[in-house]
């Protein structure tokens, strides 16, 4: 299946939810603020923050059979069937290859890396989904291979839109999509400018709730 195919698969729930629909299964990202939403058969917990790791939200899509994927600080606060995983593991779940990737900040004390949190590149239908969870602009960026990415772009607590951009021309994904703005932090405004600046590089698409 190609990236456009699977991109209208890709529903934004807004801040850095993510309702994904492939390969026959339901993943959920990071639910915060649900309103009605699918039961996922996978659930990616970034990290502990409130409006990350909800258990109220979890709750609303899990079933007994999901799978949360999370690192060991969401763990305590979730229950269920659990796995956890630390920057640089692999794993398979529900037929689902799960790359997890490190997320952390550089110039602000919000996401230390000493805590381990996470992104996640996800491959369905054959397209690698990279969400980078709360991050700045980290170097392990140039080594990452993805499809579409899915990058933070408020800036205060993770990258502004302009070094969103940057991350964007390293990872060098056919589609990158904005997240985390709107609902704690930022606006439309940093999505659009986040838009307007890669114009010509990389194709951008700025979804809805």
């Amino acid at each position: 299946m190609g990236v456009h195919e699977v991109l209208k698969n890709i529903t934004w729930l807004g801040h850095d939810g993510f309702f994904i629909k492939g390969d026959g299964k339901v993943i959920v990202i990071d639910p915060f603020q649900l309103k009605e939403c699918e039961p996922a058969d996978l659930i990616l917990i970034t990290h502990e923050h409130y409006d990350h790791c909800s258990p109220d939200d979890v709750k609303k899509v899990q079933k007994p059979s999901t799978v949360i994927v999370t690192e060991a600080d969401s763990a305590k606060k979730l229950t269920g069937d659990i796995r956890v995983v630390a920057p640089g593991d692999k794993l398979t779940v529900s037929g689902i290859p799960i790359e997890v990737v490190p997320a952390y900040n550089t110039n602000k004390k919000f996401h230390p890396k000493r805590n381990g949190w996470l992104g996640f590149i996800v491959t369905v239908d054959g397209v690698r989904l990279y969400h980078a969870g709360d991050t700045d602009l980290i170097p392990e960026m140039d080594s990452l291979k993805a499809d579409i990415a899915l990058l933070p772009v408020s800036g205060t607590y993770v990258m502004t839109a302009e070094e969103a951009v940057e991350a964007a021309k390293r990872i060098k994904p056919e589609i990158a999509i904005p997240m985390h703005y709107g609902a704690i932090v930022g606006s439309a405004e940093d999505a659009l400018r986040f838009s307007d600046a890669l114009a010509g590089t990389c194709e951008v698409v700025v979804l809805s709730r």
